[in-house]
């Protein structure tokens, strides 16, 4: 099974969603230039400006911040989501696009979010959720180590003097907190749901002792019926081009063959599939003996042993195999 985002060297395609430009590179910017170090295609997402004039031309600050910051990261693919309803079909393109083998998921919009999530696991992906040790308390993160990346990360992140400044590993937002910028990123992973395992098929119902009875007499007279008739026909043969082929023999084994088998797939009871097997080789046995006229209805040479060998061998194959497949309703 394969490990995204965890193997240096490992080939993946990964989608990103953020809130806004910026988020890429505080949150997963070590993680995108490592994947792209590793040769690794990242396409990064961000839902789409809100209708306001002031938020257009913000939006327009941020899309040349982030053509600059991912530039820095070594990507420079990155789109805008629609709103709904079309945000589910483009999350579904985008991957599908991608060839995606996991999405990371970095924003804080539960609705974006879920419908991210929702898309991602429908698709049979993972999907790595962007969070702090503090944000997920008690849970298992997997953490990725971007040292080697360290310095691409903080000039991206010099890309946003708008939203924050940043001074050696130090970055100051808007409203005076700060935050370091460590050399690790973490991620909670959630894989998509497995799907539920089909019912066990139901076990034939046993039978009683009255019907086991009148089964297995059943089963005697049709051993006792299928030994006469094999033993009649099985010196038939058909001559094609000047050879003759033993077809009587033929049918007798397969006619045996489909006995037994259906027994044992239809009864699913050995003691029947015996006593069918005991009348069908005593037939056989009485038959081939000599006459008081002198007459035998299996003459000696090669049919005749082929007629008295291969049924006990089916028989017991039969009978000796530990469980066929229940017959399906």
């Amino acid at each position: 099974m394969r490990t995204p985002m965890v193997m240096s060297g490992s080939g993946e395609r990964i989608l990103f969603v953020h809130d806004r430009p910026g988020d890429e590179s505080a949150l997963t910017g070590g993680t995108i230039a490592r994947l792209r170090a590793d040769g690794s295609r990242v396409v990064v997402l961000y839902p789409a400006a809100r209708g306001e004039t002031d938020a257009v031309a913000l939006a327009a600050t941020d899309d040349a911040a982030a053509s600059a910051a991912l530039a820095e990261l070594g990507a420079r693919t990155w789109h805008r989501l629609p709103p709904e309803p079309g945000l589910t079909q483009a999350l579904h393109t985008a991957i599908d696009e991608l060839g995606a083998t996991a999405v990371v998921i970095g924003t804080v919009d539960e609705a974006l979010r879920d419908c991210a999530t929702t898309a991602s696991h429908g698709a049979g992906l993972p999907v790595f959720l962007a969070r702090t040790v503090r944000q997920a308390p008690g849970q298992r993160l997997i953490a990725i180590d971007v040292g080697d990346h360290l310095d691409q990360k903080l000039r991206a992140l010099a890309r946003f003097p708008a939203r924050w400044s940043v001074t050696e590993r130090t970055r100051t937002l808007a409203d005076g907190s700060t935050d370091l910028i460590t050399d690790t990123e973490t991620f909670l992973r959630t894989d998509a749901p497995r799907p539920a395992l089909a019912p066990p098929a139901p076990r034939p119902a046993r039978l009683t002792i009255a019907n086991r009875s009148l089964a297995g007499l059943g089963g005697l007279a049709l051993g006792i019926l299928f030994g006469v008739l094999g033993t009649i026909a099985h010196q038939a043969t058909l001559t094609v081009f000047g050879a003759e082929l033993p077809i009587g023999l033929a049918i007798a084994f397969v006619g045996i063959g489909a006995l037994l088998i259906g027994l044992r797939l239809v009864v699913g009871d050995r003691f029947v599939v015996g006593l069918a097997a005991a009348g069908l080789l005593l037939t056989i046995f009485v038959l081939s003996l000599r006459g008081s006229g002198g007459s035998v209805l299996v003459p000696a040479g090669l049919p005749g042993t082929l007629w008295t060998v291969v049924p006990a061998l089916i028989a017991a194959f039969v009978l000796a195999w530990p469980k066929l497949p229940p017959r399906r309703r």
